[in-house]
């Protein structure tokens, strides 16, 4: 696959349609940091507001249970009864925190989503399974950067235990007689002391997390000066005028590939949805080549020349649909269809050899032309 134009040319900010057209891939700054914030947050509320209730029903359940020990009947049908209670119980205890939780998480996630879906995020990238790309992400410096906001956040936790303990260690129920609402007050006192300073550590990591996410996601989305000038061009140009000259170079580009059709190996099909035509030639190409690609008529136009040439057409519907996804007119093929790829050159090589020795000739013909 050619490669875009070098990073150091890349020095104009991206322009509003570049922004808006990476936003809808799935490109856009974020920080996982965010969602845990404000599930904290979310968290935190729901003890200030319903921490009362909750402390009363854990009272009443005790009381319920350490009360009644003695008619509390070890069978089958007395474990049945207990176990529906206490799944029941944790219900109603964990289910306050449930919900805030999923709707902290909802409210994060559109924050940094300004609430728009972006369903091609979702799609699936064969280049993800690159392992040469995957090599290259996990020495990044994006990684570094994780790398010293994870160690900020353990020392953010090391520090806020270890005032915590400061605290603790210092407070009268470790060296003097404390009645039993001091404890409680002391239990609370304590939970709350380290939440909150928490979730302020937590959060200032999150906004730091954020800022380098916005600043990386636009250095990586910048443009060259040519784009930019090639941009504000379609801009300004008339709807109609632009349509035309789009219709103009799609059929040039179409024309320029069924030209090339002659020249393939082998053209690979779906069989009626998806053609691919493709060369190679050893010495010269340094991986198969994508001469033409179409779907529907298009497809159907591509075999019909590779038959008034003797093209040889193989039919594999999967390696067909990913080329034409994948796959890149003028462009090798992408490494993850190498293997593919081999295996049907190499049934072509083996079943259509007098084709072989015309193409020599009729390659040497098109160069000369």
């Amino acid at each position: 696959m050619p490669s875009g134009p070098d990073k150091d040319s890349r020095t104009e900010k991206p322009t509003g349609k570049k922004l808006t057209k990476s936003f809808k891939e799935g490109t856009f700054p974020q920080a996982q940091e965010i969602g845990v914030v404000f599930t904290m947050l979310a968290g935190l509320l729901v003890m200030l507001y319903a921490g009362q209730y909750l402390a009363q029903s854990v009272f009443r359940i005790s009381v319920s249970v350490f009360g009644n020990l003695d008619s509390i009947h070890i069978d089958s049908n007395g474990i049945q009864y207990w176990a529906v209670q206490s799944m029941i119980a944790l219900g109603r205890l964990s289910g306050p925190f449930l919900v805030a939780s999923v709707v902290a998480a909802v409210i994060a996630g559109g924050l940094q989503t300004k609430f728009r879906l972006t369903p091609k995020a979702l799609n699936f990238k064969i280049s993800k399974l690159n392992p040469i790309s995957g090599f290259k992400r996990v020495i990044s410096k994006d990684v570094l950067v994780r790398f010293g906001i994870d160690l900020l956040k353990m020392g953010a936790v090391g520090i806020i235990i270890y005032g915590a303990v400061m605290k603790i260690i210092r407070d009268p129920i470790f060296y003097t007689p404390v009645d039993i609402f001091h404890i409680a007050r002391f239990i609370a006192d304590t939970f709350i002391f380290v939440f909150i300073r928490l979730t302020v550590a937590i959060a200032i990591i999150a906004i730091i997390s954020y800022l380098y996410q916005n600043y990386k996601t636009k250095d990586d989305l910048k443009m060259t000066k040519e784009e930019v000038k090639q941009e504000k061009k379609d801009q300004d140009m008339n709807p109609e005028v632009r349509n035309a000259r789009l219709k103009m170079a799609m059929k040039m580009a179409q024309q320029q590939m069924l030209s090339e059709v002659p020249t393939a190996d082998v053209v690979v099909t779906n069989p009626t949805h998806y053609a691919v035509a493709l060369k190679y030639e050893r010495g010269i190409d340094a991986a198969p080549m994508v001469l033409a690609k179409g779907e529907n008529a298009f497809a159907q136009r591509i075999k019909q020349i590779a038959r008034e040439n003797s093209v040889p057409i193989v039919e594999n519907k999967m390696v067909a649909r990913m080329l034409y996804k994948v796959a890149h007119v003028g462009a090798s093929i992408p490494v993850e269809m190498y293997q593919s790829v081999a295996e049907i050159l190499a049934f072509v090589y083996r079943t259509h050899r007098y084709y072989f020795h015309k193409l020599k000739a009729r390659r040497a013909a098109k160069r000369r032309s």
